[in-house]
């Protein structure tokens, strides 16, 4: 047996004893009671009676050994500024927001709604909230009025903490007066809201109730404001994620089980070490940013880097492609974690801004958020010459659910697979109609978690144990298993291959078609740099495939008769790989796909255009312009 199949199988099978060795890389106030505790399951609740705190692990327990040592390196190409923050200098930071959340009167257990640009004060606000035991709630930084009014009323927050405004390219974007608009719609007033000056956009303040941060700060400069240990079952934060029935579910995490996890994740996955530098692109509005800007590095020792900026913007306010690998050079990062969104950017430049820096601190860049298609991870591999990790998670899982563990045994990747299932998850592949189990290689099911699940794992719905269990327990006839709503099939090696939602199921005359296989599919063809492929009603067959591609080299086509050749042989090219039935009815070509400002494709939308309908909220949509071009093509 292999070094990591024997990792994995203790965690599995002999799971007390591996968790109580993981929960040594962490500092306890007082050692659990219990390591697993399933006998409410689904509701697992790990290290019961043991009692810790987030803030402690990720700063205080560095002062004695790496006080001076990089931990927070924030760096705004939107606004030119960079700097870095010591550990010291970071707790003192921390102290002093957290001296600011108690005046205006959080305490343990209440809610603070953070709802802000990538700026260090993010960073203080959460870590302040770990610190008191407060439960902290991020919003992605200028979501829209109506969607941060429904998570005001689900939280129901005492305090928000959120700035004048961020930017996007350059361009400015107020946050104040979708804050205000946000609290005029939701059921719940928080009585107070801390604002942090930007000196970005003029922000009205109402009286009594708004509250300025510097002010505040500066009579706390030296207010010492101790850890509070709260018991390891303790929520932490919870995190909002898009329920089909419009309601938006709140992701509760606890606080010991999530650190012992993603001190865990530092050696065993990521390869990293106290002392190197971490460089995560993601935002802490989404999980990622969570689990690997803030936490996550912070708790392993190490320097994370908070990126404000476009994938090919400089500092100087210029274009600049090459910016994110000026800061591994830099700052030495050992560890990149990004997403398959921004290399098909980064894709689209000039090759020469990969060679321009040196990259060689870095052990292995690792990529999540959507399936990697091989034409892009080949391509990235070979310029940076460093290890391509794809990995494969939900904000449910809170770390990765597959991936490849180097840091335990070094495996090779496989382009296309996110990899094998990590330590602690329990993995299958389901009949979705029958619920059996599918053993063999190659079998397409739903992949499913069997309980108990890891440490990191979300405990429940927030307020709402019931949707917790019919949303992600039940959805498999006869079965009590936790379901990703993905499509997988597994190899003869056990590695894993994503094919798609389930719900994004393509039925084209009775024949049910995974958009995910599509889109793997043509991004094969070599004039492909992306394509987003949706399901189109259709009175004849139920659906056909839409297909839209941005082409790696546009310029030759300057008229129909070119884009037909092109749409042709694209339209060949799936014939070969998934037959005729799965060949989209039309491919148009765009000169962007709609994406979200993290770099998911807006499907939905792509989707609602197509049929005519109302697309909803696009308010975190990066270029709205690029709706418009897919609205332009389909009603022409």
């Amino acid at each position: 047996m292999s070094a990591y199949a024997e990792f994995y199988r203790r965690s599995i099978e002999d799971r007390d004893a591996f968790w109580a060795e993981q929960a040594r890389l962490i500092d306890w106030q007082q050692a659990p009671q219990t390591i697993c505790d399933d006998s409410r399951a689904p509701f697992t609740r790990w290290f019961a009676g043991g009692t810790t705190n987030l803030c402690h692990n990720a700063v205080d327990r560095h002062l004695a050994t790496r006080a001076e040592q990089a931990a927070l390196i924030h760096v705004s190409t939107e606004t030119g500024v960079e700097k870095t923050y010591s550990f010291a200098e970071l707790h003192a930071e921390v102290q002093r927001m957290a001296a600011t959340l108690r005046a205006l009167g959080v305490g343990q257990g209440d809610r603070v709604q953070i709802y802000m640009p990538m700026v260090p004060e993010a960073v203080f606000a959460m870590l302040a909230c770990a610190r008191i035991g407060a439960i902290h709630s991020v919003v992605f930084g200028g979501f829209a009025s109506g969607s941060l009014a429904s998570r005001i009323e689900d939280a129901e927050p005492k305090l928000i903490v959120s700035a004048d405004a961020g930017s996007r390219g350059g361009k400015v974007i107020p946050y104040k007066p979708l804050l205000d608009e946000a609290i005029r719609l939701s059921r719940h007033k928080p009585p107070a809201v801390l604002l942090v000056d930007r000196g970005l956009a003029p922000m009205e303040r109402t009286a009594g109730r708004d509250h300025d941060y510097a002010t505040l700060r500066a009579q706390h400069l030296h207010t010492v404001v101790p850890c509070t240990w709260v018991d390891a079952t303790h929520t932490s934060y919870t995190l909002y994620t898009s329920g089909t029935t419009g309601k938006p579910k709140g992701v509760q995490r606890d606080t010991g089980g999530y650190a012992v996890a993603l001190a865990a994740s530092l050696p065993h996955i990521f390869m990293g070490k106290p002392g190197e530098t971490f460089f995560c692109t993601s935002d802490i509005g989404w999980v990622v940013g969570h689990s690997y800007i803030v936490y996550g590095p912070l708790i392993g020792g190490m320097a994370t880097i908070l990126y404000e900026g476009l994938p090919t913007r400089g500092l100087d306010g210029g274009n600049d492609p090459g910016i994110w690998w000026s800061l591994v050079e830099k700052y030495k990062a050992t560890v990149m974690f990004s997403a398959p969104t921004a290399v098909r950017v980064l894709k689209k430049q000039d090759p020469a801004y990969l060679k321009k820096y040196d990259v060689s601190s870095l052990k292995a860049l690792f990529l999540a958020g959507e399936p990697l298609d091989e034409p892009t991870g080949r391509w990235i591999a070979d310029a940076l010459g460093v290890p391509i990790i794809d990995n494969y998670w939900q904000t449910e899982t809170g770390w990765p659910l597959m991936t490849i563990a180097n840091g335990v045994e070094s495996r090779p990747s496989k382009f296309g697979s996110p990899g094998v299932p990590m330590y602690g998850f329990d993995v299958r592949l389901l009949d979705e109609a029958t619920g059996d189990e599918l053993t063999g290689p190659d079998q397409k099911g739903v992949v499913v978690v069997q309980g108990p699940t890891p440490p990191g794992f979300m405990q429940t719905v927030w307020r709402d144990d019931a949707r917790f269990v019919k949303t992600y327990w039940d959805s498999i006839p006869g079965k009590r298993v936790y379901s990703t709503f993905d499509w997988g099939v597994r190899d003869a090696d056990g590695y894993y291959y994503i094919l798609g939602r389930t719900d994004d199921v393509i039925n084209v005359a009775g024949h049910r078609l995974g958009t995910r296989e599509i889109e793997e599919s043509i991004s094969g063809h070599p004039n492909v740099a992306e394509v987003a492929v949706v399901g189109v009603a259709d009175a004849l067959k139920g659906q056909v495939a839409m297909a839209f591609v941005v082409a790696r080299d546009a310029s030759g086509l300057v008229d129909d008769a070119a884009r037909l050749k092109l749409e042709g042989e694209i339209m060949k090219v799936v014939d070969a790989q998934l037959g005729a039935l799965a060949r989209p009815a039309r491919v148009q070509f765009v000169g962007v796909l709609p994406k979200t400002r993290s770099g998911k494709l807006l499907r939905r939308a792509i989707q609602a255009v197509c049929e005519g309908r109302d697309t909803g909220d696009l308010t975190t949509m990066e270029d709205p312009g690029a709706l418009q071009q897919i609205r332009d093509l389909v009603v022409r």
